[in-house]
């Protein structure tokens, strides 16, 4: 099993959170799995973490319908960013609206880091291959 630095789970629901987290830590080597409740507070964590020169997560789990920012303005800010290392970043959502896969479509082609789309609830054996594959 592979180590992974840093895991963000960006999610409103205090129940998918607490679901992705449980799998993880029984799945994963992680030496920090954060959570955040909107894509702004993962934002703002995320550069901070670039100023101090601290290393970012390297994989996340990102919600589309939050309060505040969500999943969409998230990855608008998060693929501008200067950033070294390609992060794998995973839609998670029950949206089954056609314009949510066409938005996926169009960040997938607008950057390098890894983009998938993944309906809720995820499996655990959904969670191995995207750890493994970090």
């Amino acid at each position: 099993m592979k180590k992974i630095n840093s895991i963000y789970i960006v999610d409103d629901d205090p129940i998918t959170v607490f679901g992705i987290r449980k799998m993880l830590d029984s799945i994963a080597i992680c030496d920090n799995i954060s959570s955040h409740a909107n894509g702004k507070l993962a934002l703002d964590d995320i550069k901070k973490t670039l100023k101090n020169k601290g290393q970012v997560p390297e994989i996340i789990f990102l919600d589309i319908n939050m309060p505040i920012m969500d999943g969409w303005q998230f990855l608008e800010e998060f693929i501008s960013l200067p950033l070294e290392k390609k992060v794998r970043i995973n839609i998670v959502t029950s949206s089954i609206d056609p314009f949510d896969h066409k938005n996926w479509d169009l960040y997938k082609s607008r950057t390098d880091h890894m983009i998938t789309f993944n309906n809720k609830p995820l499996k655990r054996d959904h969670l191995k291959e995207i750890t493994k594959a970090a």
